[in-house]
């Protein structure tokens, strides 16, 4: 598609612009500037950065929009060349749970509209990731005549049927969900299945479906020396190390992995391993706190506290390091609609062992990559893991391997699908809105 030469903002009224000139992506929960591994920071996070600043590199300039948390927030930060984090202002400028989030979205809807008057910008695509910024799309058509892409991440449904009593997801969000499904120009699955219930489950318009799976930084996320990281982090050279990267969240498995946990100790096949778990809050004085304070007490129940190091949350440019350092990555999850934790696993060419749900079917190799197990069965996850950690010739292969499959969700490739998406939306396209190159093939 050609693009004007002229490089300024997208100015209302000035109508030699490009068809798409600049998106809006609106993540109201949750920062992409957010720690992760803390609460409601994973995945999500950095999908919705990766994606803004490899759409940027490939020419598109995205503004993001998320809720302001803090009275000191500034209004906009650039994380990278063309790619803005906007903080908007609805509700008290504090942390506030996912529930109370719904009546605050009209006024941040106008405050989205009054941002881009104040700026001269028009957007050409919204881009909305989770329910409530979906919502928030849905409301900004009141004021903007722009096509959006919705991308959950996770639906209700989807959580609801891998989550006990006490997690299910309210009401409201089975509701909206059901509305948006409809009121979304295109919707993005991050996997084949995803897309096949929102076909058929949710009777969604095929073409409006397209499957583009997340991407990983395959420049970022790469094989390390083994010894030199775990140096680093203060392990010992010769241990055996599982590692756990995640959020301290009943639908991240975690439950599983810690049963699992005594019967790889028992296995005589290896020595018993070191669990290195990335996740979850520790104060000052590096003890767990929240969440992460209850595995610290099931571990200490367990009697496994020596083998166990609970390191809290870490930057992203320091998780390749704790990848490196690792014989082997437990992906324990209930669902995952990508596993973005696997692919980066595989990157640094680590082995996986991760249930067999969600997009991690599709993402993990059996046998190549890594092993698939059923979900929530503590003696098959066990038994997978001391299958990589007693047969070096095996974890070498698959460490091999596992780097090659993770180069088909580089980002480059991802970030170029979805810009076929918003291009076809902004010359007026609904039919046909999918990239021909199936990513997972």
């Amino acid at each position: 598609m050609s693009r004007s030469p002229y490089g300024g903002p997208s100015v209302f009224g000035y109508e030699t612009d490009a068809p798409l000139s600049r998106v809006a992506g609106i993540s109201v929960h949750t920062s992409p500037l957010a720690t992760l591994g803390g609460k409601d920071a994973g995945g999500m996070n950095v999908y919705v950065r990766e994606l803004a600043c490899h759409l940027a590199a490939l020419g598109l300039p995205v503004d993001l929009f998320t809720r302001r948390t803090s009275p000191d927030t500034p209004e906009t930060v650039t994380i990278c060349p063309n790619v803005n984090v906007i903080a908007i202002t609805a509700g008290p400028p504090e942390p506030l749970p996912k529930t109370e989030l719904f009546p605050l979205l009209p006024e941040f809807a106008e405050q989205m509209v009054l941002y881009s008057l104040r700026q001269g910008v028009r957007y050409d695509v919204v881009h909305a990731h989770y329910w409530l910024s979906g919502w928030v799309a849905h409301l900004l058509r009141r004021y903007w005549d722009t096509p959006f892409v919705q991308m959950f991440h996770t639906t209700a449904h989807m959580k609801n049927a891998v989550s006990g009593v006490a997690d299910r997801e309210p009401e409201q969000r089975i509701r909206v969900e059901g509305q948006l499904f409809g009121l979304a120009d295109s919707l993005i699955a991050a996997n084949p299945n995803e897309r096949a219930d929102l076909i058929w489950r949710h009777r969604t318009p095929t073409e409006k479906v397209c499957t583009v799976p997340p991407g990983v930084d395959t420049d970022l996320f790469r094989p390390l020396d083994q010894a030199t990281c775990r140096a680093a982090i203060g392990l010992d050279t010769g241990a055996k190390v599982v590692l756990f990267v995640g959020r301290v969240d009943p639908i991240k498995g975690i439950d599983t992995l810690l049963e699992a946990a005594p019967l790889v100790a028992s296995n005589r096949s290896h020595v018993p391993p070191t669990y290195l778990f990335v996740g979850g809050d520790l104060d000052a004085t590096g003890t767990p706190v929240g969440p992460l304070a209850e595995v610290a007490r099931r571990v200490d129940g367990l009697g496994l506290t020596d083998r166990f190091r609970l390191v809290g949350s870490q930057p992203q440019n320091e998780l390749p390091c704790y990848y490196g350092a690792a014989d082997v990555v437990a992906v324990p999850s209930r669902y995952e609609s990508f596993g973005l934790v696997a692919v980066e696993a595989m990157a640094c060419g680590v082995p996986v062992v991760a249930s067999r749900v969600g997009g991690m079917s599709f993402t993990v190799e059996e046998d190549v990559s890594g092993f698939l197990v059923p979900m929530g069965s503590a003696p098959d996850l066990a038994a997978a893991l001391s299958r990589v950690l007693s047969d070096e010739p095996l974890r070498r292969r698959m460490a091999h391997d596992a780097r090659v499959a993770a180069g088909r969700f580089s980002w480059p490739a991802v970030a170029a699908a979805i810009l076929h998406v918003y291009e076809r939306l902004a010359t007026g396209h609904r039919a046909d809105l999918c990239c021909d190159e199936d990513l997972y093939a």
